[in-house]
């Protein structure tokens, strides 16, 4: 006979009393993880565009590991296009960098980081810094201008950039680059800027008032006022002309009159006086007339003339190592 084994019932019931306080926490927790909210990437984004992504997402994958990159690239860009999802920008920026464009792969790779830690696991998260870092320091520069006019366009490498005032950055390819800043009325300024790889070139850029000034050589009554002194010294001597002429015609009817009929010639004091007043008038003649030339050529000079004010804008650049986690040195000065 089999005899059957009692439980003891206070047993039963701390066991019970053990395993309810778990339930009931495993119970509240399950909620609480459905509504946990889902990370940026995942909001808005509908099961089918997810599961779309993900197929196109394989497919750049294997094209990746046989070496097709254009091909790989291409599949990477359409899944994109369908989820931006950042493990999707760490392996665009991997088969960019394997084709030679560093500075697309760079902009994958900051998109891949722009939602904060956490956002890629660990090991993805650092193989995007260190190839973020890798690419600044040895493949790339960077440009950062700032403009302080109002309305002033600036453009670099004759594209778009911004809109003063304010400032932009930008990754650029090393090598020449052209800065150019164009505004009505005033001079437009085009500056070329060298840059090399792991350098980062930072400046300001001003530009200076276009328009037309008039200006005289000298002070408008300077040729009226030669001029006036010309004609009253002609004035003058013309007056001391008369005089001399009246004085010689008295003193020669007085000759006359005391050489009835005939006598020796009179060395009459008036007489050289009005010699002397004819001389002095035959001097101011000289002298006015000089003075009447040379204040209408002074009037001719001085015609009002139009000039261009000078351009004084342009672009001060400064070069020092690109910002990166390990850049350090001193700078190096330049100015354009």
């Amino acid at each position: 006979m089999t005899t059957t084994r009692k439980r003891h019932p206070r047993i039963a019931l701390s066991t019970a009393q053990l395993l309810l306080p778990i339930a009931l926490v495993a119970v509240c927790a399950a909620p609480a993880r459905a509504q946990a909210p889902l990370p940026s990437w995942h909001q808005g984004i509908s099961e089918e565009r997810k599961q779309r992504a993900q197929s196109l997402f394989d497919e750049a994958r294997e094209l990746h590991r046989r070496m097709m990159l254009a091909e790989a690239r291409a599949k990477y860009e359409e899944a994109l296009a369908f989820w931006e999802h950042p493990e999707l920008r760490v392996y665009l920026g991997r088969a960019l960098r394997s084709i030679g464009l560093p500075l697309l792969a760079h902009e994958s790779l900051r998109l891949s980081l722009r939602w904060g830690p956490g956002s890629l696991d660990a090991e993805l998260e650092q193989e995007a810094r260190a190839a973020l870092r890798a690419l600044v320091e040895r493949e790339l520069a960077s440009i950062e201008i700032r403009c302080d006019e109002p309305g002033a366009v600036v453009l670099m490498d004759g594209q778009p950039w911004f809109v003063g005032p304010g400032a932009g950055r930008r990754m650029v390819l090393p090598g020449e680059h052209v800065i150019t800043a164009r505004k009505s009325g005033y001079f437009t300024v085009v500056k070329p800027v060298v840059v090399l790889a792991g350098k980062e070139a930072s400046g300001q850029l001003a530009l200076s008032v276009d328009t037309v000034v008039t200006r005289q050589r000298w002070a408008a009554w300077i040729p009226w006022a030669t001029l006036g002194a010309g004609a009253a010294l002609g004035v003058a001597g013309g007056v001391l002309a008369l005089g001399a002429g009246a004085d010689h015609r008295t003193n020669q009817e007085r000759i006359e009159d005391l050489c009835d009929p005939w006598c020796e010639p009179l060395d009459l004091a008036e007489d050289r006086d009005s010699v002397l007043e004819n001389r002095l008038a035959i001097g101011a003649f000289i002298v006015g007339g000089a003075t009447v030339i040379t204040g209408t050529a002074l009037l001719f000079m001085n015609r009002p003339q139009s000039t261009r004010t000078e351009d004084r804008g342009g672009v001060k650049v400064e070069l020092r190592p690109a910002a990166s986690l390990d850049a350090a040195g001193v700078s190096a000065r330049f100015v354009f």
